[in-house]
């Protein structure tokens, strides 16, 4: 513990300083973040809100104040801020691995693409950048990043997460294999569209720029190939 700082639950009495470490922080980071898209008085009200007993709030205090705060989940860290006037003291350590304490199998968060002081940060501590936006589904419209602490088992926290996306994707699958035989329904011949291929391979890659859009090529043939022969053999059956 950094001397002269303490780390405790948070009350509600200690809600209208968390909003000032908020708005404070935000401010002093400049571009780092997109700008506000609530005034002040919105912020201080929407904390005042928060329902202690839904979220893990802590604060960290120093000389009777609070200085820095978390709020997290059992899955999720929401926030991390620390007032500028105590930043470069060890504040956000603190606050981090007591959190990373808290959650032993892992914790994720988001983090704006424009925060490099934060993504190191993170970066530092043992997070991972798993997903990446382009910022349509957060308030400010602006990129954002999924970070991932995996834990104190990091092969399973991962291979966890893989299970999860699997299923989606196997949801996709169903879905594109069903949608291959409506077209066999319709279509004239069972010859397939190399342009159109290569136009789906491009919107694919643009999603996926780390595979790249040959081997997004690739993965597209493969897709269409078995769909196809799958919705010809069901159609056969019938």
């Amino acid at each position: 513990m950094r001397a002269g700082t303490e780390l405790r639950a948070a009350t509600t009495a200690d809600l209208p300083e968390v909003a000032d470490v908020h708005l404070a922080a935000r401010l002093g980071a400049g571009d780092a973040f997109p700008p506000a898209v609530h005034t002040d008085d919105d912020v201080r009200a929407w904390v005042r809100s928060w329902d202690l007993a839904a979220h893990d709030v802590r604060v960290a205090t120093s000389g009777g104040r609070v200085v820095g705060y978390t709020r997290s989940t059992p899955t999720w860290l929401d926030d991390l801020y620390v007032h500028p006037d105590a930043q470069g003291r060890g504040v956000g350590t603190l606050l981090l691995q007591r959190v990373l304490a808290d959650h032993p199998e892992g914790v994720g968060l988001w983090v704006f693409e424009s925060n490099r002081p934060a993504r190191d940060f993170y970066a530092r501590h043992g997070f991972v950048a798993l997903e990446r936006t382009d910022g349509t589904a957060n308030e400010e419209r602006a990129p954002d990043i999924r970070l991932v602490w995996p834990g104190h088992d990091p092969l399973g926290c991962f291979r966890s997460m893989i299970d999860e996306v699997d299923l989606v994707l196997g949801d996709v699958l169903a879905r594109r294999t069903a949608l291959t035989r409506a077209v066999q329904l319709v279509k004239p011949t069972t010859e397939r569209d190399p342009r159109r291929e290569a136009e789906i391979a491009r919107r694919v890659a643009a999603v996926v720029p780390e595979l790249g859009e040959e081997r997004v090529a690739r993965i597209v043939d493969v897709i269409i190939a078995e769909s196809v022969e799958a919705s010809l053999e069901a159609l056969r059956r019938e």
